[in-house]
């Protein structure tokens, strides 16, 4: 989506705080005791609460649709992981994926939290995935491409030895939930499609904690776990491409990590 007037600006910018004010509420549910399938069914209570649809549910083919409205991945849960009954335990890394439509335009944004304080290693994850994802979505500006946003990622990753998935990718986002342009977390500087004014991106990577990258899926068809069996981390920010720095939609930047 190309965001086409001011008015329209703000009125993402509305959207994309009450998605966020929602996921916080996740955010504060996601604690030892808690099983996904209770964070989801919160969710979906929070979005009949606000008048706005959830984003994730129906999504995907017909013979194995999305059924929920959060994905929750625990742990070497990677991305798109269905919400079960186990209850959250002290040190799991917990991956929320939440998005909403409200008059018609759509977000998608996620959070990694510990269950508790994390181990070194694990906070150590967490920061240089959160690291590699807002130092490339503060990239999102005019002129820049999209190599540009992935190498970043990839780069801020590998140097602390840990790798990005190269199977699932950002994207662009407005009023279909997956829009042009694609933008993995891997990339080559000035390679890719050149970035335009009011474009509306999605820019998130899954940082797994080993050097070895590769993902399989679970039988459900949805859920993304890593190879190795090493933890992941996620996050994901909406941004507005523009001239000198991006407009962030979803103001979740300074979250704690635990």
């Amino acid at each position: 989506m190309i965001i086409s007037s001011d008015h329209q600006l703000e009125k993402y910018k509305e959207i994309g705080k009450k998605s966020a004010d929602i996921l916080w509420q996740l955010w504060q549910a996601t604690v030892e005791g808690a099983t996904p399938t209770a964070i989801d069914k919160l969710a979906e209570r929070l979005c009949q609460k606000n008048g706005v649809i959830p984003a994730f549910k129906g999504v995907g083919s017909k013979k194995n649709p999305y059924r929920y409205v959060t994905c929750i991945g625990v742990n070497d849960g990677v991305v798109h992981g269905i919400p079960t009954d186990i209850p959250l335990e002290k040190g799991d890394i917990v991956k929320v994926d939440f998005g909403i439509i409200d008059e018609g335009f759509y977000t998608d944004h996620c959070f990694t939290k510990s269950i508790g304080e994390p181990s070194e290693e694990d906070l150590r994850l967490m920061k240089v995935a959160r690291r590699s994802v807002q130092e490339a979505a503060r990239k999102a500006i005019v002129g820049n491409r999209v190599g540009d946003l992935g190498y970043t990622m990839q780069s801020v990753a590998e140097k602390a030895g840990f790798s990005t998935v190269k199977e699932y990718v950002g994207h662009g986002i407005g009023f279909t939930m997956h829009d042009e342009p694609q933008i993995p977390a891997w990339g080559q500087i000035r390679k890719g499609l050149t970035l335009r004014r009011g474009e509306v991106l999605c820019i998130e990577a899954q940082v797994i904690a080993s050097e070895d990258d590769g993902v399989y899926m679970e039988e459900d068809g949805w859920t993304i776990k890593s190879t190795s069996g090493a933890k992941a981390a996620m996050f994901e920010y909406m941004v507005v491409v523009q001239e000198h720095k991006p407009v962030f939609l979803t103001p979740t930047l300074d979250w704690p990590l635990y």
